[in-house]
C-alpha cells in the first residue's frame, strides 16, 4: 500500500535522539550506542511501532532496534513510541530506516541479538518473488549469525501459505521450533505476553487467525 507523503516525518526524525538516520556506520557498534550492556532484541519491519511501544517500556532492561524502509513510517512509530512511555526517557529504543534485505550492511557478527521478531512481513506470494521473503533461508542464514547463543526467532503473521512455507524453512535452515500456534491467543503463550502490531489489530477485527512460531538455531 501507498504511504501518503508526510513533509514532516524526515525533520522530526531527525530531531528524535533514538532515531538513527545512517545506520551504515553503526555496524559492529549497536551496543556501544545503547551503552548500558542490555541485550538487544531487533525487530525487522517495525511499521508503525506498536509492537515496540507495547514491549519496550514494559521491558526497560532490553534494548529495541526497529527497522522499517521509510521515513513515513517511523515517524509515526517515533510518535507512537514516545506516547507509550508518557514523558519518560525513550532509553532502551533505536529506530532507523533501511532496506531489511540489505541488513548485512548495517549489523554484523559483533552485533548480536537475543531476539529477532518478524511481525506480518509482506508474504511474497508468486513463486518469483519467494526469494524475498524475510523468511526465506538465506535470510535465516544471516540472522543465525547475528543471533547470541540460546537466541530466538519469533514470528508472525496472518497468511496461510507463508507459515507453512516458513515452518519448513526454519526447519530446513537449522532451527529448531520451540513453539507454533495456528491461532495465537491474547493471552500469555507459554508465560510469554504478545504485544500486538497495527496489522494484528486489524486481521483479529477481522476474525483471520493469528500464526506465530518461536525457533533458535540448533547447535
Amino acid at each position: 500500500m501507498r504511504m501518503r507523503n508526510k513533509p514532516w516525518a524526515g525533520p522530526e526524525l531527525d530531531a528524535c535522539p533514538f532515531f538513527i538516520r545512517n545506520p551504515q556506520q553503526q555496524r559492529g557498534a549497536w551496543h556501544d550506542w545503547f551503552g548500558n550492556g542490555n541485550p538487544l532484541h531487533l525487530e525487522l519491519g517495525c511499521g508503525k511501532g506498536f509492537f515496540i511501544a507495547g514491549a519496550a517500556p514494559q521491558n526497560p532492561g532490553i534494548n529495541y532496534l526497529g527497522i522499517d524502509l521509510k521515513d513515513v513510517v517511523l515517524a509515526p512509530a517515533k510518535r507512537k513510541i514516545e506516547s507509550a512511555f508518557d514523558g519518560a526517557p525513550v532509553d532502551n529504543v533505536a529506530l532507523t530506516a533501511f532496506d531489511i534485505e540489505r541488513l548485512a550492511l548495517i549489523m554484523n557478527e559483533r552485533d548480536t541479538v537475543e531476539r529477532i521478531y518478524i511481525n506480518f512481513c509482506n508474504p511474497w506470494p508468486r513463486p518469483r518473488h519467494k526469494k524475498r521473503r524475510l523468511t526465506y533461508p538465506t535470510r535465516l542464514a544471516e540472522y543465525k549469525k547475528l543471533l547470541s547463543p540460546g537466541g530466538e526467532l519469533w514470528f508472525k503473521t496472518d497468511d496461510d501459505g507463508l507459515f507453512h512455507d516458513t515452518i519448513q524453512y526454519v526447519k530446513d535452515s537449522g532451527f529448531m521450533i520451540s513453539a507454533l500456534t495456528y491461532d495465537l491467543p491474547l493471552e500469555p503463550l507459554d508465560g510469554v505476553e504478545n504485544f500486538q502490531t497495527e496489522h494484528e489489530l486489524m486481521f483479529r477485527e477481522k476474525g483471520i487467525p493469528i500464526k506465530a512460531l518461536r525457533a533458535c538455531p540448533i547447535g
